[in-house]
């Protein structure tokens, strides 16, 4: 009798045993461990996503995925961008010059007011200590467009008053003065011929960023703070397979434990990745990556520390991008902080590799390659012959070219104060659209599956600048019955002061939004002017969520009149 009881009992532990495996291997954990959202890839854009879902969603769990062993090691770094506030003060690619002549300044607002809702971001990140210490990751430091040559001052002369027209750049000045140039910059001054025709635009509001201290500080404060948030660096997501359920099934190799494979469920998939985002992508099999491919490209810099020559340029300076050259390889002369040190970085310098991440490997381009997206890539190859010669050209630089470009900017640079330095891996997307078949796409691009289940950005610049606009629109996508709560727009109210307006055309919203930021993150760029020191002070409050009845009804009242 024993026996029987015995072999049923071990049966039965057997079939149990054997439904759990099965249950484990089907779906990757019991459903009581599914997580809400699962991230990879610890750069900026998870960063913000996962501060945004912690303050809108506490009760969510959440899963950040790194494959090195620190956030905020690859495209984010400080010494893998440029750093740039990219507010569209002085990067002139965002305004082409058309075939008419005229200058089309239609894209720059677009860009500022991303950068303003960062500036806000932040804002209430320092406010309520998720961040610190101002200073460590954003300063001011003047933009500067700066052009030699007849035909292209006359170019930046109409972009000027082009700009100059909306209330974003009402502190945009504009010179043909040398006098006025070596206040402005001296060091892109002295030792230049003369007689060299030059002309420059300086914004005073401009700044330095240092994105990889931003996603620093960021994600330890999600880390340390938040119960339901879980990071696990050293960890390679290798696989991303559709449940029964509609979740997903993320397979996740332990890189500190030998490449040992898990697995975790999650309700929503976001691909923050950079390089590597488009690869994860297609792993998922959702038909909209079907439609892309992408072309890496690479940078160098040369860059000094010498606190005598640093000493002599203090504003980011950015000239024209040669013919053909993707938008971030326009050739800029910037004062940066990095690593708490002064510092000045001349480039990029383009390389290429076909590795699509810094640390990646040699295989990326050729693994991305699909029976659906070779032809595209091919035809953008022929369609865009100019970009072809000009990474040829810049591949095959030496010391002395590279060091010529720098002296076509810092005339009396010496050659013993710079090293060169390898940046970031970017991969430029490239397109298929029915209608003109592979297109270069620049800029970045949010791709979901129909269901948003899925989503990933794709692309570069401008990126981390404009971070918390771009999340946002993740969010429209794959939030959007949370998105329209009024729970979820009264914080984001609170997050962004500006949500639900547009801040183009509203000059005293943008001055007032502008006197807020600028005072919580100890710039000097803007002031309170007229009566609007209350509504700043409003949306101090607002942050603090200390609002009065007086400042919230003084703050609705004032809104209601922005919305255009």
């Amino acid at each position: 009798m024993k026996k029987h009881l015995t072999a049923a009992l071990c049966m039965n532990l057997c079939m149990v045993s054997s439904y759990t495996l099965a249950s484990e291997n089907s779906a990757g954990t019991s459903d009581d461990d599914t997580v809400d959202v699962v991230m990879v890839g610890g750069g900026i854009m998870s960063a913000v996503l996962g501060t945004y879902l912690e303050e809108l969603q506490p009760d969510w769990k959440v899963n950040l995925y790194e494959r090195l062993d620190h956030v905020a090691e690859e495209s984010s770094n400080g010494w893998n961008n440029a750093g740039t506030g990219h507010s569209a003060f002085c990067e002139m690619n965002y305004t082409p010059q058309l075939e008419d002549g005229s200058v089309d300044v239609s894209r720059p607002p677009k860009i500022t007011e991303a950068f303003e809702i960062t500036r806000q971001f932040l804002s209430y990140q320092i406010l309520n200590g998720v961040m610190h210490d101002p200073s460590s990751f954003i300063n001011n430091t003047p933009h500067v467009s700066f052009v030699w040559g007849d035909d292209n001052v006359d170019f930046l002369h109409k972009r000027y008053e082009g700009m100059k027209q909306n209330a974003f750049y009402d502190a945009m000045e504009y010179t043909e003065d040398p006098d006025v140039l070596r206040q402005w910059v001296p060091a892109m001054m002295a030792g230049r011929d003369s007689s060299q025709h030059v002309a420059a635009t300086y914004m005073k509001p401009g700044t330095d960023a240092n994105w990889g201290e931003v996603t620093r500080q960021l994600i330890a404060a999600l880390d340390q703070n938040h119960e339901n948030f879980t990071l696990s660096t050293g960890s390679e997501v290798r696989g991303l397979d559709r449940n029964d359920d509609g979740t997903w099934k993320v397979t996740i190799a332990d890189l500190d434990n030998g490449g040992r494979e898990h697995s975790v469920n999650a309700r929503r998939v976001f691909i923050g990745a950079g390089g590597a985002a488009l690869p994860l992508l297609q792993e998922s099999g959702i038909p909209e990556a079907e439609q892309y491919a992408g072309f890496p490209v690479g940078g160098q810099f040369l860059v000094t520390s010498n606190p005598e020559v640093v000493a002599r340029h203090d504003v980011k300076a950015y000239g024209l991008a040669a013919e053909g050259s993707p938008p971030m390889s326009v050739p800029h002369l910037d004062r940066r902080m990095l690593d708490g040190q002064p510092r000045l970085l001349f480039g990029p310098f383009a390389t290429f590799s076909t590795r699509f991440l810094k640390e990646g490997s040699w295989t990326d381009l050729f693994g991305s390659l699909t029976m659906h997206n070779t032809v595209p890539m091919m035809q953008v190859g022929m369609d865009n012959f100019n970009l072809v010669q000009y990474l040829v050209g810049q591949v095959v630089q030496s010391e002395d070219d590279r060091f010529e470009a720098l002296k076509a900017y810092f005339p009396e640079a010496k050659r013993d104060d710079w090293e060169l330095i390898t940046a970031g891996q970017r991969v430029q997307i490239i397109k298929d659209k029915d209608d003109k078949g592979g297109v270069l796409q620049f800029g970045t691009e949010v791709v979901a599956s129909e269901d948003g289940t899925m989503s990933a950005l794709l692309g570069a610049s401008p990126g981390a600048s404009t971070s918390p606009t771009i999340m946002l629109g993740l969010m429209e996508k794959i939030f959007p019955q949370e998105l329209a709560s009024e729970e979820w727009k009264a914080k984001l109210n609170r997050i962004i002061p500006s949500y639900g307006q547009t801040l183009n055309g509203n000059p005293e919203m943008i001055n007032a939004v502008r006197a807020y930021t600028s005072s919580v993150l100890e710039l000097d760029d803007t002031q309170p002017r007229g009566d609007n020191a209350q509504r700043v002070e409003a949306f101090r409050q607002r942050a603090l969520g200390q609002e009065t009845g007086q400042t919230q009804a003084h703050s609705q009242e004032s809104d209601s009149t922005d919305h255009v």
